[in-house]
């Protein structure tokens, strides 16, 4: 039985195909990532490695920055040791621990290019090996300097969405609302906001994930400086209209919201997604405003409000 009567469109693919959604399981993590499992891949590729130390989270940037500059410096503290500890004037180590220590702080002051000067190369081998980790090093420092560079630079967004949708009174009927803040205080403009309906129905007996656009009361603004609620309206036209959400939980409806917006700090465009399953739709409920006006006539935002909603009925 088919969920939603309408004639399929050529464009209404959102990108995942036609298969249907199993188990309730969600097509787009909250956090707008693709809830995708991908194997056939190699574990590493060296072309890949720039986009995954710039978006991978800072702690673990951190961590591969600390580790890798950890094995170089261990690398060459072992080749100094190979070559022969007695050829690093001033290191005073007996054991082999306190050897290899003391080459180890010296590979990190020739690879830093500080150089304190208390342990200093003699001989040819140890001295053309202390001037190739000191080019590696300024190598090194640089690649990592372009790599901070392209982490800031990166276009992101911090724009939040609340964690439900609402179905709420709108004009004579009802809409479907969900709400977003933009939680930095520079400014976006030119904001525009698509949102796209995903629901599984059986066609000819064959089970199959449709994609339907939701039509919005307004799409586009000019500038996003209070909070935003999307709100679709649920007209005859509308997949909603007449829908219980038991119905929408046998469809395992998804919907997606997707925005874009000019960030007029710095001059570029960015994009960010997100997702709300049918049991983060609630019926009968309404968001309570999130700004009101101060005793100086000031509007004041109340970010905490971006999921209060209130019952309606």
């Amino acid at each position: 039985m088919a969920f939603f009567k309408r004639k399929v469109q050529f464009n209404d693919d959102f990108g995942f195909g036609s298969n249907p959604v199993t188990k309730n399981q969600r097509m787009l993590n909250p956090d707008g990532s693709a809830n995708i499992e991908r194997t056939g891949l190699p574990w590493f590729k060296f072309d890949d490695t720039y986009t995954r130390l710039v978006t991978m989270s800072w702690p673990r940037f951190f961590f591969v920055i600390l580790l890798a500059y950890l094995v170089v410096n261990t690398i060459f503290a072992v080749l100094y040791n190979v070559v022969g500890i007695e050829n690093l004037n001033g290191a005073k180590g007996v054991t082999l621990r306190d050897q290899f220590f003391d080459a180890f702080f010296f590979s990190a002051q020739t690879i830093s290019t500080v150089g304190y000067g208390h342990i200093s190369p003699q001989g040819f081998i140890t001295s053309i090996l202390a001037a190739f980790e000191s080019m590696l090093g300024l190598l090194a420092f640089a690649l990592a300097t372009g790599l901070l560079y392209g982490r800031f630079s990166r276009p992101t967004s911090k724009v939040s969405f609340s964690k439900k949708m609402v179905i709420a009174p709108y004009e004579k009927g009802h809409g479907l609302m969900c709400r977003l803040v933009n939680l930095r205080r520079n400014q976006l403009i030119e904001v525009e906001v698509q949102m796209v309906m995903s629901y599984n129905e059986t066609v000819d007996g064959k089970h199959v994930r449709r994609f339907y656009p939701l039509t919005l009361e307004r799409d586009k603004i000019g500038i996003l400086s209070l909070n935003w609620t999307l709100v679709h309206p649920i007209t005859e036209e509308s997949p909603f209209f007449e829908k219980s959400l038991t119905e929408l939980q046998h469809a395992e409806v998804e919907v997606f919201v997707i925005l874009k917006a000019f960030d007029d700090t710095f001059s570029q465009t960015i994009h960010t997604r997100t997702s709300y399953q049918d049991e983060e739709i609630e019926m009968d409920a309404k968001f309570e405003k999130m700004y009101y006006h101060n005793e100086e006539g000031k509007m004041v935002m109340d970010y905490s409000k971006l999921d209060k909603v209130t019952r309606t009925v």
